[in-house]
């Protein structure tokens, strides 16, 4: 158990240290990684979406899980506000750093490397997504003292392509089109074109991880306030939801993996790209970076449990 353990974990480490190791050397510069973020947000992290919707398996219990990890990180914004006074003077974003989770960047890589497969990601990250576009997305737009409206908030969902490769796959694998697809004569060139254009994801996601570790000594104190806040709310979010779901439906690794990747993972690396952080932007960056290092170390302890 222990070799295939590390045959999990390492590639992992390796590709960080590479990202840092570019970034340290400056094999290739801020403008380099603009544009490897531009092929994974504009081609490549839409398609993935697109596909694992497309495939996903659609039913009540797809809405239970929806509704669970919708109101569950509900409940975590709703904790962080109340947690601010603890975190001062860099609580403006506390309550985002402790809600929604990255999915789109380093859940599904992380999550295809245990299971092999993208799309049973697919069912816990619905929920997330939505609400970072809706509840999430509109909070911070408040806490920059914006106006949150829903057709400012309707224009960020449709104009983001990551958004609408999920909507499209959404529609159309719950249509059955998915189905009829992927068991018809051309399924296999589909799948081997998808394959294709999202292989790279894991690697070039983990790269940019490293390439973007940022540790700041003086910052150590209320980073570390963050990320115990955060591993604290998420513990309490996975422990719900495994009580909640499997309460209804009878117990699956798969779905348990999932959920366990899913509450380990970093708060949304788009908070610096939807807000102006100003004098908090190192803050929310090292608290990104620190958040991305423990989802590492946590997802050493999931590749074990996978293997049991």
């Amino acid at each position: 158990m222990g070799l295939q353990v590390i045959q999990m974990v390492l590639p992992v480490l390796v590709m960080v240290g590479i990202g840092y190791f570019c970034n340290r050397r400056q094999i290739f510069d801020v403008n380099g990684l603009r544009g490897l973020k531009a092929l994974l947000g504009d081609i490549m992290l839409p398609v993935m979406l697109f596909n694992a919707f497309f495939t996903a398996n659609y039913s009540f219990r797809v809405v239970v899980i929806f509704l669970v990890v919708y109101l569950g990180f509900g409940a975590a914004i709703a904790a962080g506000f109340l947690l601010r006074p603890l975190a001062k003077p860099y609580d403006k974003y506390l309550p985002f750093l402790l809600s929604s989770a990255e999915g789109g960047m380093l859940g599904y890589a992380l999550y295809g490397l245990i299971v092999g497969s993208q799309s049973g990601f697919a069912a816990v990250d619905l929920g997330q997504t939505v609400f970072a576009y809706t509840v999430w997305l509109g909070c911070l737009t408040s806490a920059d003292g914006g106006r949150v409206e829903a057709k400012a908030l309707l224009k960020n969902m449709f104009s983001n392509k990551c958004f609408l490769g999920m909507a499209a796959g959404i529609v159309l694998g719950a249509a059955g089109v998915g189905g009829w697809v992927m068991s018809s004569a051309c399924g296999g060139i589909v799948g081997e074109m998808i394959s294709m254009l999202t292989a790279p994801i894991g690697a070039i996601v983990l790269l940019m991880v490293g390439y973007e570790l940022n540790l700041r000594r003086e910052l150590f104190l209320p980073v570390l306030k963050t990320v115990i806040f955060r591993l604290m709310v998420m513990a309490a979010l996975l422990l719900m939801a495994n009580l909640v779901i499997f309460h209804f439906f009878s117990f699956d690794k798969e779905l348990e993996i999932a959920m366990m990747i899913l509450y380990a993972l970093p708060a949304p690396f788009i908070i610096p790209i939807f807000s102006e952080t100003g004098k908090d932007g190192e803050y929310v960056s090292t608290s990104l970076s620190v958040q991305t290092l423990v989802t590492v170390a946590l997802y050493a302890l999931i590749a074990v449990y996978s293997m049991r």
